[in-house]
């Protein structure tokens, strides 16, 4: 299988790791920050799907660079949420503009799939340290949202990369729907990373455990996963796999990774004696919790053999109440990184979305040539491929694609008629990343 990285590559990319302040978001600097963690990404998930060793894992351990990299997708999050919208208010939006902004939200994405690949271990929450504090704070944000649209029917029922779109849509709305559809995939992240937290409650602080039974009350928004399942449009179609598919007849009943992660998370956080002791079962959350006994029917239970011993602990519940938890004076650590950062700029948001407007989302030709070069050297075609299970789809109709454009190596089709009627469209992008490709190799030929 294709690398990306050897691992003294990785390991001066990991080290070089900092975190930035909010006004440095789009700088060159900042660019040159993503494409690292986008090679780490792509390396990481290579190394866990082949069952290889995971040393990006190991480095960011070893290096201590979890909570740079926590911080580094809060920061995002904030100006997703900050400063983002100012940005759409300000900016007259063009094809250079659109491209530079979906990259920065993007890179939210990037690092949450980055941290679900790392989380998975025991030793990277330990190493997480406080961060960690941070780290859950952000999966309640995101899946209380998850839980809150799925209830009101606001789920996108679309993948990220869209293959038709309408002729007659702007920029700015194409960018706020893939904002919103990244949005969808990142909870779903999130929702692994929790999964993996709990996994390793034991080793972890007091103030962790505190902080996701008391504070934010997780068993109960789990419920509401349950309950809403945001990942599944009725019986046809469930999102696995980073697409929504259609569901044949005999997978109808057929448990998710989804739905897994979640009864999982709700084994840990109900069963584990620490949790027991810590969690208060009072009248609301039992009231919750009991709702949880009629999704565990015997088909869902021959698929997880675990929850037989949730659905004996609920059935106890029912007729019993246990003892409330004890109100013991504990000095807890709380989460910083959202707080810090808000605070710091609460009265710059309007200030940074100008002088980014200015500075980073307007760049001139040569600037924006220079980032897709960049950009193409990060993204090894054949080694995205790998990581696609999927493959790759017509760049106009949606149907399989036979063949790549010539030019830029980066858009499929399944016929030539196809590719002339998406060629208007497809040009800009393809002039780009053409270029970005050619002129690399016509230096190299020069230089030899």
């Amino acid at each position: 299988m294709d690398s990306v990285l050897l691992h003294g590559e990785a390991e001066g990319y990991v080290q070089s790791l900092e975190k930035m302040a909010l006004r440095d978001i789009g700088s060159q600097r900042w660019f040159r920050q993503h494409e690292y963690i986008e090679k780490l990404n792509m390396q990481a998930i290579l190394n866990a799907s082949a069952n290889q060793e995971e040393f990006i894992k190991d480095l960011f351990v070893s290096l201590g660079k979890i909570p740079t990299l926590v911080h580094a997708m809060i920061l995002t999050e904030v100006w997703k949420h900050k400063v983002f919208p100012i940005i759409c208010k300000l900016q007259d939006f063009n094809p250079k503009s659109t491209f530079l902004l979906y990259m920065v939200i993007h890179h939210e994405a990037t690092i949450i799939n980055l941290l679900e690949t790392i989380m998975y271990h025991k030793e990277s929450s330990e190493a997480a340290g406080d961060s960690v504090l941070d780290l859950l704070d952000y999966c309640h944000r995101k899946l209380t949202l998850l839980a809150g649209r799925s209830v009101s029917g606001q789920i996108l029922m679309e993948d990220r990369v869209t293959h038709t779109q309408q002729s007659d849509t702007t920029s700015l709305q194409d960018l706020q729907r893939q904002s919103d559809m990244l949005e969808f995939e990142i909870s779903v992240k999130a929702l692994s990373v929790l999964c993996s937290i709990t996994d390793h409650i034991e080793s972890l602080s007091v103030s962790v455990l505190s902080r996701m039974l008391c504070t934010h009350n997780m068993p109960c928004v789990l419920v509401q996963l349950v309950e809403n399942c945001p990942w599944n449009r009725g019986t046809l179609e469930k999102y696995t796999e980073g697409k929504w598919r259609t569901v044949l007849p005999e997978d109808q009943l057929k448990l998710s990774k989804h739905d897994g992660q979640v009864w999982m998370a709700l084994l840990n956080l109900l069963l584990k004696p620490d949790c027991q002791r810590k969690y208060d079962f009072n009248s609301f959350n039992k009231t919750q919790l009991l709702k949880l006994r009629g999704f565990l029917t015997d088909v869902v239970i021959d698929q997880l053999p675990n929850l037989l011993d949730l659905r004996h602990f609920l059935s106890q519940l029912a007729v019993t109440d246990p003892a409330a938890p004890k109100k013991d004076l504990i000095l807890e650590q709380v989460p910083e990184i959202w707080n810090d950062i808000v605070t710091e700029n609460s009265s710059k948001w309007k200030a940074i979305a100008k002088h980014q407007v200015t500075h980073v989302f307007n760049p001139s030709e040569s600037e924006l040539r220079e980032q897709a070069s960049r950009l193409a050297q990060t993204y090894n075609l054949d080694v995205m491929e790998n990581l696609i299970p999927d493959k790759p789809k017509c760049g106009a109709c949606g149907r399989v694609g036979a063949k790549r454009c010539s030019r830029c190596q980066g858009e499929w089709y399944c016929n030539r008629e196809c590719q002339v009627k998406h060629w208007p469209k497809h040009k800009p992008a393809c002039k780009l990343m053409a270029e970005a490709i050619e002129k690399p190799q016509e230096e190299l030929n020069i230089s030899s």
